[in-house]
């Protein structure tokens, strides 16, 4: 599996419209999205077709218009929404779940290569189903406040902590920090 840019930048726009919705704003322009992210506003737009035909986010037209989540947040799974952009999950086509193709090898059944594609299928598709915007907003928004930074939808003098309730596990992972998008120790860091 290799992430394509039009994937990335889908994933990016659904935790940028899951941060501005966390801070207040329910709706953002696809040119703030743009801006953000350095790319082409036409390019985002049709990137926001597709999420918008698969039922991931809707949009409002006109002067305060905009695109917001149209699922919740902890309904929306990461490998969903990959293999909807990119395709399937698997390194090779004869270990796909979705997009299988009997490949070359002249005993599908016994052949080494297969079987170690299949393990690393399995492990990508365990992480990426197992992880929701939800979980991913909650582990930024934490590393935001943490860093005291600003986030880009928010004015300079506004605080981040101003805008956001305090901190809740919604996770119930047992009070484990989550260092980048697994957990770390047990032990919590301030």
């Amino acid at each position: 599996m290799k992430l394509s840019k039009r994937g990335e930048y889908a994933l990016r726009a659904l935790i940028d419209l899951g941060i501005a919705s966390e801070l207040g704003l329910p709706m953002l322009q696809a040119s703030e999205l743009a801006a953000k992210e350095k790319l082409p506003v036409k390019f985002l737009e049709q990137i926001f077709m597709q999420l918008k035909a698969a039922g991931y986010v809707e949009s409002k037209r006109g002067k305060f218009g905009g695109y917001s989540l149209a699922k919740r947040m902890d309904r929306i799974r990461f490998g969903a929404v990959i293999r909807l952009i990119d395709g399937p999950l698997a390194p090779i086509r004869c270990v796909s779940q979705t997009g299988y193709e009997r490949c070359s090898c002249p005993d599908e059944v016994h052949c080494g290569l297969r079987m170690l594609m299949l393990d690393v299928r399995n492990a990508i598709a365990k992480l990426l189903d197992r992880y929701t915007l939800a979980d991913i907003i909650e582990i930024t928004l934490r590393k935001l406040r943490r860093d005291k930074v600003t986030s880009p939808f928010l004015s300079r003098s506004t605080k981040l902590r101003s805008v956001l309730p305090p901190m809740v596990n919604r996770l119930g992972d047992g009070g484990q920090e989550f260092n980048s998008v697994g957990p770390t120790s047990g032990r919590r860091r301030k």
